[in-house]
C-alpha cells in the first residue's frame, strides 16, 4: 500500500450532506442544520458530542454547501495570536468582496482558556466570522458565558448499529484500497462493540484488521479476528486517546467503588494517553461532591486544592497530587446524600415554582413591607437556647418535605443526631 495514502477514516470522510451518516435529528429532512444550510441563514453554534460522530465533517460540509471560506484551528495548539490572525484575515477579505462571513471552525474548543475565548467575542458578535466549535465536554462548564450566549448548542449522538453498518459496507465497497481486496464480513459484534458508536474508531479497526491479513486471497472478518488484532495493535488503536470515555468511566467507578489501586491504574492510562490532567482534576472534584460528600467533607477541599495545584504546576509533576487525591477519595467513606438531596429539591421546585416564601422569612427593608407583615414573627436563632428556634422554613405547600437523608457514616451520624434533636418530627429516632 502507498505509504503516503491517508488513513481510512480520512479517505472515507463525507463531503456532502447526502453522504453524511448519523445525526438525523440535526441533518434529516426538515431538521435544524439542514434548514440552516438550505436557507443560507447561518449563525454561530457549538457541536457537542463524543469523538468520531462527525463534528469536523459536518462543519466542512456546511462550509462547502454554503460556499463559505473555511478557517480551522485546533484549540490544542492554537493561541490568541492564531485567533486574531484568522479574524484579521476575515476582516481583510470582507473589505474586497461581498461574500458572506467565513466560517471559523475550532476543534476541541473546550481547551481554549478564557483569554483565547475572549479574543473571539467581538468577531462573533459583529458577524466577522461564523464560529463553529466542536467539543466533547459540556459547553456549560467549558465555554465562557458571553461566548456561549452568542452560540446555539447542538448535541451529537454516538452512531447506532445501522449507522455503523452503512459506514462499514461503504468502506469495503468504495474505498480505493479495500474494494480491491476480497473482504467478507462474517461477524460484526466485536467491531461494533469496540467502536462504541465512533465512526473513526470503526474505520481504524477495519483498517487494522484488513492490514493484518495483507497478502491473503480472501479476508473473512470474525469477532475473534477483530479481538486478536486489537490486542496486538492496542497502541495504534488508541493512539489518539479514543478510549477516553471507557477509561474515565472505569476511573470514576473505581473511585466510587473504593478501589484506590484500580483508580490509580486507570488514571495512569489516561495520563499516558495524553489526557488533559485538568480534565481528571475536574472529575475528582465532582466525585468528591457527588460520591463522598458529607461522609468526608474534607474530600472536596482536597479535590479543589488538587485542581488548583495541577493548574499551577502542570505535567509531569501534576501526576503526583492527582495520584494523592485519587487514592484519598477512593479510600474515603462514601455518601451521595447531598447529591440526592439537591436532585429531590430541584424536582420539588419544578413541581411548584410559585410556592410563596412565608412572610416571616421575607426581608423588610421598607415601611410598606413592614406594614404588610414582612419579617413579622421571625425568630432569630441565636436568641434561643442551643442557637435553635423551632420555626417552619419551607413554604406552606412544602411543609414536612425531607430532602436530606443522612447516610450511615461517622460524620453524618453526628449530623443526624443534631437534626434529630432539632427536628424530631422529620428525623425521628428509631
Amino acid at each position: 500500500m502507498n505509504e503516503m495514502l491517508a488513513p481510512l477514516p480520512e479517505r472515507m470522510r463525507p463531503h456532502t450532506l447526502d453522504r453524511y451518516v448519523g445525526q438525523k435529528h440535526l441533518v434529516g429532512k426538515g431538521c435544524i442544520l439542514r434548514n440552516m444550510i438550505e436557507s443560507g441563514n447561518l449563525g454561530s453554534f457549538i457541536l457537542w458530542g463524543p469523538p468520531g460522530v462527525g463534528k469536523t465533517s459536518l462543519a466542512r460540509i456546511i462550509a462547502d454547501s454554503m460556499d463559505r471560506e473555511f478557517f480551522t484551528l485546533s484549540a490544542v495548539s492554537a493561541g490568541v495570536k492564531d485567533v486574531r490572525d484568522v479574524i484579521d484575515a476575515a476582516k481583510s477579505g470582507g473589505l474586497f468582496n461581498a461574500k458572506a462571513a467565513p466560517i471559523l471552525f475550532i476543534d476541541e474548543i473546550h481547551r481554549f482558556n478564557k483569554a483565547q475565548q475572549d479574543a473571539l467575542l467581538g468577531a462573533v458578535e459583529a458577524g466577522t466570522v461564523v464560529l463553529i466549535g466542536a467539543t466533547t465536554e459540556n459547553p456549560s462548564f467549558e465555554i465562557i458565558t458571553p461566548l456561549l450566549s452568542r452560540c446555539q448548542v447542538y448535541v451529537l449522538k454516538s452512531l447506532d448499529t445501522e449507522d455503523l453498518r452503512i459506514l462499514l459496507d461503504r468502506a469495503i465497497k468504495e474505498d480505493e484500497v479495500l474494494k480491491e481486496r476480497n473482504i467478507e464480513v462474517l461477524e460484526t459484534d466485536a467491531m461494533f462493540r469496540q467502536s462504541g458508536g465512533d465512526a473513526r474508531k470503526l474505520l481504524n479497526i477495519l483498517e487494522i484488521v484488513t492490514d493484518s491479513q495483507a497478502g491473503a486471497d480472501k479476508i473473512q472478518i470474525t469477532n475473534k479476528l477483530v479481538t486478536d488484532c486489537l490486542q496486538n495493535n492496542m497502541a495504534i488503536y488508541d493512539k489518539d486517546g479514543e478510549m477516553h470515555y471507557d477509561l474515565i468511566s472505569a476511573f470514576i467507578k473505581s473511585v466510587r467503588g473504593s478501589d484506590p489501586n484500580a483508580a490509580v491504574y486507570y488514571m495512569a492510562r489516561m495520563l499516558s494517553g495524553g489526557e488533559d490532567p485538568l480534565f481528571i482534576a475536574r472529575r475528582l472534584c465532582i466525585l468528591a461532591a457527588e460520591d463522598i460528600g458529607l461522609a468526608n467533607p474534607n474530600a472536596l477541599l482536597i479535590a479543589d486544592a488538587t485542581f488548583r495545584i495541577v493548574d499551577s504546576i502542570g505535567m509531569p509533576e501534576a501526576r503526583i497530587p492527582l495520584s494523592e487525591c485519587a487514592i484519598y477519595l477512593a479510600s474515603s467513606p462514601k455518601s451521595n446524600s447531598a447529591y440526592m438531596a439537591i436532585n429531590e429539591a430541584l424536582a420539588a421546585a419544578d413541581e411548584d415554582k410559585m410556592a410563596p416564601v412565608p412572610l416571616y422569612l421575607r426581608n423588610a427593608p421598607t415601611k410598606l413591607m413592614k406594614d404588610l407583615g414582612y419579617s413579622d414573627g421571625y425568630k432569630y436563632a441565636h436568641d434561643y437556647p442551643g442557637h435553635f428556634a423551632n420555626l417552619e422554613f419551607l413554604p406552606d405547600s412544602m411543609s414536612g418535605r425531607v430532602f436530606y437523608n443522612p447516610q450511615p457514616n461517622s460524620h453524618e451520624d453526628r449530623l443526624k443526631a443534631y437534626l434529630q434533636a432539632c427536628w424530631p418530627k422529620y428525623y425521628p429516632k428509631k
